[in-house]
């Protein structure tokens, strides 16, 4: 099969607590751009996250768009980031922003790509329920904060990638000292032996890794982790 050749924006944005205020509805006046864009070059898209407003209800939303300019995905976020470190990092998402109840993945001529965002990455039970599903590719578009970023970012890409024997590919905002949210950045690509292949620093700046499906078939038949598993003594599955 051939490799896709991906490239990371790694922009500033609006911060979660913006959320409710800044909510549009999908598609609207942020996303059908990404439309247009995809159609113009011919290629798929990813432009995530953004503040979606369905009702009365916000949630932070991944579109997908192919080449023909529609939108082929949707993801809206599973997993809110309600923490309490005293002193450190307070947040409740839930405040403000609802949660999606679906697993979302789409199709590229080369593979199946799973979708999630930031604080997704910290369950590993979603990561290996896109693999079951014959996802080859994880993406991940986050910010995390200063707080966790710097012993967590890297680590759980490489956990998740190394786990399910996928690309992890994850899309971080550049950092912003200025803003209330400070992000980490860092946007980078783990290979399926979690080995870091493509990565940057907190600026600003655009991110290119080749993804070579055959090598996620060699490090399968290598190390068969999902022929291996015990079904009949666990299982993670989806609802």
């Amino acid at each position: 099969m051939g490799s896709p050749h991906l490239h990371a924006d790694h922009l500033a944005t609006a911060s979660p607590w913006h959320f409710s205020s800044s909510a549009e509805p999908v598609p609207g006046e942020s996303t059908v751009p990404l439309g247009e864009a995809a159609k113009k070059f011919g290629v798929f898209v990813v432009g995530g996250s953004l503040p979606e407003r369905e009702g009365n209800k916000v949630y932070n939303t991944c579109t997908v768009w192919g080449p023909q300019g529609n939108m082929v995905a949707k993801y809206r976020k599973v997993h809110l980031f309600d923490v309490n470190m005293p002193g450190e990092l307070v947040i409740q998402e839930s405040y403000c922003i609802s949660p999606g109840n679906t697993l979302t993945t789409f199709d590229l001529p080369q593979c199946k790509i799973g979708l999630g965002i930031c604080y997704d990455m910290n369950f590993p039970e979603m990561a290996r329920l896109y693999a079951k599903l014959g996802c080859k590719v994880v993406l991940y578009p986050g910010a995390f904060s200063m707080v966790t970023g710097p012993t967590q970012w890297e680590l759980l890409q490489q956990c998740r990638a190394l786990d399910n024997q996928v690309y992890v590919v994850t899309v971080s905002r550049a950092r912003n000292t200025n803003h209330s949210y400070v992000s980490w950045g860092h946007s980078s690509i783990v290979n399926p032996f979690g080995k870091v292949i493509a990565t940057c620093e907190e600026k600003e700046t655009i991110v290119y890794g080749d993804l070579d499906m055959e090598y996620v078939n060699k490090v399968r038949q290598m190390f068969p982790l999902l022929k291996q598993l015990r079904d009949d003594v666990y299982e993670v599955m989806a609802k």
